[in-house]
């Protein structure tokens, strides 16, 4: 009777499937452990010692990869985008009444405490909101139109200037004289190459005359697309506010029966609401900031009315970038027009340029971060995505949609990413 020897056991069986992950432990130990030689170390796997190279392969991190869910991610993505860019009347409107009932609903709370009903409080509030901007735009109109009269006299001031320190002709004049001549030469070469040939009939196209009509019409319906939409926002900024806790019992009730549902949901809508009202809070703090610096400014360099002009330079830093360039342009051209010279415009177009940059640029971005939770990255790409998406308005909303996408992806678990990515 013989005794066969045993054989060694398989790797697919237990005892293989533990030599075989000993063997490769004890190799990614030799290897990543280079003070102890190798003789020295002990060989966990059954067998000859494995072979050490000298140079090791990086280590690798293994992720699958859903191309399918990553690839319909996208495309909703870029769906979204198209959808605001395209129904931009209906989500500004909506966005801006969201902020200003976000903004006054504490005061409307107040005046139900002492017993005012929410409907009487949210109309005074908003009629009187209503009736200081229309006063403050009627007692700046008269500056206005004085501002815009003055612009040819100024351009032509600023080019006898221009004109008088190159001597007689300036740059635009030497650049606009080479524009011509290029001109005729092409045109000279195109009537020789296009002179009229037998049997061939010549078409000439002619421009309509100019129609100040059609200009005063377009200008006409674009003010009553703007105050249209001025009247939407008031109303549904009004039925919002005196509408009170409805919107947040409706949210709870779509949550579910829940009570963790319950709980977030709240947490959210606490969130959102807290960010929102501290940014606002952040930009009338800038926008007095930029206001007492600018008058200043212009008090030390002599312009007159300096005073207002911090008052419109508060009021325009609500607008980002396309505010301070109002008023650097405007309080430039009257500095000209009042010192008659081109180096005072530049020291008053300077000064309110550098007072914007400082505060708007760097500031602003900074302070928001720290109020929101957001990095000073995601909210300056906030403001360039958003203003790309909606211009003007997007520059103003830019930053609280984003405060509440964050919000919701800090509460929501498959989104946390997207808010540790927006996080400071």
């Amino acid at each position: 009777m013989t005794t066969e020897p045993t054989p060694p056991p398989s790797p697919e069986s237990p005892a293989g499937e533990d030599q075989a992950t000993a063997a490769q432990v004890g190799d990614a130990v030799l290897r990543e452990d280079s003070n102890v030689p190798a003789a020295a170390a002990p060989s966990l796997a059954v067998g000859p010692a494995p072979h050490i190279t000298p140079h090791t392969a990086p280590l690798m991190l293994h992720m699958p990869v859903d191309v399918r869910n990553l690839s319909l991610a996208l495309l909703a993505l870029f769906a979204s985008v198209a959808l605001l860019h395209w129904a931009s009347a209906v989500f500004i409107p909506i966005m801006l009444s969201l902020l200003l009932t976000i903004a006054l609903r504490p005061a409307v709370e107040m005046m139900a405490r002492w017993h005012v009903p929410r409907a009487l409080g949210a109309g005074v509030l908003l009629v009187a909101i209503v009736a200081g901007l229309a006063s403050t735009a009627w007692s700046l109109s008269d500056g206005a139109a004085q501002l815009v009269d003055s612009v040819p006299v100024a351009a032509k001031k600023v080019r006898d200037n221009l004109k008088a320190r190159a001597g007689g002709s300036s740059p635009l004049d030497t650049v606009q004289k080479a524009a011509t001549q290029i001109e005729q030469a092409a045109n000279e070469n195109s009537a020789a190459s296009t002179a009229p040939r037998r049997g061939v009939q010549r078409v000439i196209v002619e421009r309509p005359p100019f129609d100040i009509r059609d200009y005063l019409w377009s200008g006409t319906m674009g003010l009553m697309s703007a105050l249209g939409q001025l009247m939407v926002v008031v109303f549904l900024t009004y039925f919002a506010l005196a509408s009170g806790n409805l919107f947040r019992d409706k949210l709870l009730r779509i949550a579910g029966t829940s009570l963790e549902r319950r709980k977030v949901t709240i947490h959210v809508l606490q969130d959102i609401t807290q960010q929102i009202q501290r940014y606002l809070l952040l930009q009338v703090f800038t926008s007095v900031l930029v206001g007492l610096a600018t008058g200043a400014a212009y008090w030390a360099l002599g312009l007159e009315n300096a005073a207002v002009w911090g008052v419109v330079a508060a009021v325009l830093n609500l607008a980002p970038y396309i505010g301070s360039a109002l008023v650097t342009g405007a309080s430039a051209l009257v500095a000209f027009l009042q010192f008659g010279t081109l180096d005072m415009a530049m020291a008053i177009g300077g000064a309110s340029l550098v007072i914007h940059t400082l505060i708007g640029n760097l500031l602003t971005p900074w302070l928001t971060s720290r109020t929101s939770s957001m990095s000073p990255v995601a909210v300056f790409i906030s403001v360039l995505a958003w203003g790309w998406l909606w211009g003007l308005w997007g520059l103003l909303l830019g930053i609280p949609v984003m405060m509440a996408v964050k919000a919701v992806c800090d509460r929501v678990e498959d989104l946390k990413a997207v808010g540790e990515l927006l996080g400071d």
